[in-house]
């Protein structure tokens, strides 16, 4: 049986037989609850899960019939909101199996705060000559946030020592209770229920382990030891009960149990150490009493009030209730989420293991501990990053891009968990240090440093996903990065099999190698790599023997939408004269692309000079202009608004409600067209190399996203054609592509023509007619390649296609930032059919 129908739900429930929930149909309830995402394989449940329309919908209903004022006051409607407050701490202890009498829970701003709400409020006591001080311990497989708790012990004098899991489970010893008398320096050992990097399951029983002292690296220190569980990964798909390990300080966050609300966490402590934690600042809420004239307080008796710093965000804890409501009424409560979570962690584990490349190399590197045993040891988390045919690691931003344009919603890079990451992938302190030396650093895109991983991708379940989720999946990634004909290691599976006795036999789904074309819809052929495709534009052109010339100029006056050709256009201290000058926004003022509405390339925006008027054009729909200048009368007119642009602030200004309408009424959602303020000065955060002297000299933009130009060349385009080309057969639903439709997406401003492929890379200057250019940098693609310039749908095979020939880094095309001679008040005119110039280092602005 081939590997399709090994993706099958029959092979799925062979291999575990919990599926859904008890009672209605799994398929109605997310048609129901979720349909939201129909289309739309989200797997990145570890960062926030979904949350069920049924949980607003009953929320906003609750808000609009019931009158909840501040719990601080003692009217009817303050008193409501108090008695619900109460209400909800006490399902939060009922839902991890604890009391009132036993836990106190204290509303936070998140899992962070509450961490750092312990941090500063922990009895520690600095190391001294004569006194051994507290420790600060925690597992290297913990969340930054738990790490950066550090920061503040460190200016304390304590000790902080990170623990690796091995010392915990190898360096056990028995507890010597008697010492505890006369010792009771106060220590804290912090560790995660569950990796957020990897999904692994550390033994709750660790909390006993630690308090008694049995465990490392309790059992080498002396003094009194508390233990802060962070459960906020381990409760979003699994049960906690605090009765079998009743740790000290367990945080959590609601919006990676219920998808909502955000920005509310809560500290759940065990009464028996809240003597313990001392408060200097007192806000409103948290004091019995004090006077303000004098250096007496005295706090509140109640751990709740005495913790939480005025007014709690009432409405957001009220929405826990409906949170809760709708888990268990969906659900039937956290033990069926875990069985149904895990069984599909679990099936994609197994069938991404396994996966081989056609030379019998395995498709992926999986980042575990175990095999996925058991929901006991393993939660519904698989991280991992894909190998080529050669064994080489797949940059993760790579693998991002290409989920994108499959509509799956993945997780890429560290996962702010640094110690896991260094451990699973191998790398060192100093190659840390080199890395952010060559410029990464925590969320960018650099996914590889000197072919080695800076991270990873995550694929995370929660209580709504399904198994035609993990079938998507896997499907995309066998058509996208595994060389054909597509394998299973048929050894792995047998070992898999028998690695729990929960699992079936599956001996008739075993998997054989599947027949040209059924996953891929690509020839059984080894894909072409950019060393065997240089003969296809290669000297075989003869382009050297031509002259280098300028074929096209392209403006796009609003960003993101449609091109406007032109064949002379004036250069203006921006780059070419209003290019990306305008921008459309949500009704958010969230700055809108053609990655989040492909139909704004239906929008052909056309720059009028002689009238000074901006066209908005699109099929179907009258024509408006705005003006082309910002004139006193539009500062009068139109708000000045505040946007960001690849992370950058930048002022603008908004042209007004006729524009909004049109925009409106064409995207179908609120929008609003707004230009760049002409008083405002928005930087290139590169510097243009070259090593002139001139380029030190700040560059200024408009609206694009990295440099003034971005320039691509048709050789490298046709070279591409023909590796398209090669890579599909007549089973692809896709049509070719002509040069004009994939030049259309790569939205250059300038294409040139008389090259080689690729030539334009390693130009560190250029002169075009007469105005001079540096070289700024290559154009790292997205999924927005994919997006068809004529009809706004989406197509995969282009990025595919550009990411084979480019060995994983998918870049094309070069940004250029223009070099006009200081104090020039000429105008210059960039000209279609003007003769290029390549220049090195040393002629170039003699």
């Amino acid at each position: 049986m081939d590997f399709q129908k090994l993706c099958h739900f029959d092979s799925f429930k062979q291999a575990w037989s919990h599926y859904g929930y008890h009672g209605e149909n799994f398929k109605e309830v997310i048609k129901r609850e979720f349909t939201r995402i129909k289309g739309t394989t989200y797997l990145d449940h570890a960062a926030t899960t979904l949350y069920p329309e049924s949980l607003v919908r009953d929320y906003f209903q609750d808000l609009s019939r019931n009158v909840y004022g501040n719990p601080h006051s003692h009217n009817p409607s303050s008193r409501l909101t108090h008695d619900t407050v109460e209400r909800v701490r006490y399902r939060v202890l009922q839902h991890f199996n604890t009391t009132p009498e036993e836990y106190s829970v204290i509303f936070t701003a998140g899992c962070t705060s509450a961490l750092k709400l312990v941090a500063e409020s922990f009895p520690w006591r600095p190391q001294t000559e004569s006194k051994a001080g507290s420790h600060f311990c925690y597992l290297t497989d913990s969340h930054t946030s738990v790490v950066g708790m550090r920061g503040l012990t460190s200016g304390l004098g304590v000790v902080a020592l990170p623990v690796s899991p091995w010392e915990v489970e190898n360096k056990a010893k028995d507890g010597a209770q008697g010492e505890d008398v006369i010792c009771q320096t106060p220590h804290l050992f912090c560790y995660p229920a569950q990796s957020n990097f990897s999904g692994r399951k550390y033994p709750l029983s660790h909390v006993n382990g630690i308090q008694a002292r049995h465990l490392y690296p309790a059992c080498d220190h002396q003094g009194r030891w508390f233990v802060l569980l962070d459960a906020a990964s381990h409760v979003s798909c699994s049960p906690l009960n605090l009765q079998e390990c009743p740790a000290d300080f367990i945080p959590i966050s609601f919006y990676k149990m219920f998808g909502f609300p955000t920005g509310l966490g809560a500290l759940l402590v065990r009464n028996d150490a809240a003597g313990m934690l001392k408060k200097t600042y007192f806000g409103g809420g948290t004091a019995a009493s004090y006077l303000s004239g004098e250096d007496y307080y005295v706090q509140a008796a109640n751990i709740s009030d005495r913790f939480e710093d005025g007014t709690v965000s009432f409405l957001d804890i009220i929405a826990v209730n409906h949170g809760f409501d709708a888990l268990y009424r969906i659900t039937g409560g956290m033990h069926n989420i875990q069985q149904h979570t895990f069984g599909l962690a679990r099936y994609t584990y197994m069938l991404l293991s396994s996966l081989c490349h056609g030379n019998g190399l395995p498709a992926a590197q999986i980042y575990s501990e175990g095999q996925f045993e058991s929901p006991i040891t393993q939660g519904a988390i698989l991280n991992f990053n894909l190998k080529d045919c050669y064994g080489q690691i797949i940059g993760y931003s790579q693998v991002d891009r290409m989920a994108s344009l499959y509509n799956i919603h993945v997780r890429t890079g560290c996962f702010c968990n640094t110690g896991a990451c260094q451990s699973f992938l191998g790398i060192t302190n100093q190659q840390m240090r080199r890395n952010l030396q060559a410029g990464h650093v925590c969320g960018d895109g650099i996914d590889l440093v000197d072919g080695q991983p800076t991270g990873s991708v995550r694929v995370s379940f929660g209580y709504m996903s399904t198994f035609e989720d993990c079938q998507k999946f896997l499907n995309f990634v066998a058509e996208c990065f595994v060389e054909k004909p597509v394998t299973v290691d048929q050894v792995r599976i047998e070992k898999l099999k028998t690695a729990t006795a929960a699992y079936q036999d599956v001996n008739e789904y075993l998997p054989i190698k599947i027949p040209n074309g059924e996953i891929c819809k690509v020839d059984e052929k080894e894909s072409p790599t950019e060393a065997s495709l240089r003969g296809f534009g290669h000297g075989d052109s003869n382009s050297h023997e031509e002259a280098y010339t300028l074929t096209n100029i392209y403006i796009y006056p609003i960003k993101s939408c449609g091109a406007y050709e032109v064949n002379d256009w004036p250069v203006g201290p921006l780059g070419l004269l209003y290019d990306r000058s305008w921008m459309v926004v949500n009704g958010n003022g969230v700055c809108l692309s053609q990655k989040r509405e492909p139909r704004l390339c239906l929008i052909h925006p056309q720059v009028h000079l002689p009238s000074n008027k901006l066209l908005l054009q699109a099929s179907g729909i009258d024509t408006i202009s705005v003006p082309l200048e910002n004139n006193t009368q539009m500062h009068t007119s139109y708000r000045v608004c505040q946007s960001k642009v690849c992370g950058d602030r930048v002022e603008t200004v908004d042209c007004g409600d006729e524009a909004a309408s049109w925009l409106s009424n064409f995207l179908g959602q609120p929008c609003r067209l707004i230009r760049q303020s002409p008083d405002f000065t928005r930087d290139m955060k590169k510097r243009p190399s070259g090593g002139s002297k001139t380029t030190a000299t700040s560059t200024s933009l408009s609206l694009v996203n990295e440099a003034q130009y971005l320039m691509i060349n048709r050789a490298s385009v046709e070279l591409i054609q023909k590796l398209i080309s090669s890579r599909q057969d007549d089973s692809e639903g896709e049509q070719l592509l002509d040069t004009q439709n994939i030049i259309s997406r790569f939205r250059a401003n300038l294409v040139i023509a008389g090259v080689e492929p690729f030539e334009e890379d390693n130009w560190p200057h250029l002169i075009i007619g007469n105005i001079p250019f540096v070289f700024a940098g290559q154009c790292g693609r997205c999924q927005m390649i994919g997006v068809d310039q004529k009809t706004g749908t989406k197509t995969k095979e282009l990025l595919m296609s550009l990411a084979a020939y480019r060995n994983g880094k998918v870049t094309f095309g070069v940004y250029l930032t223009h070099q006009l001679p200081e104090g020039s008040t000429n105008a210059s005119v960039l000209s279609t059919g003007s003769l290029i110039q390549p220049e090195p280092h040393s002629s170039f602005l003699k």
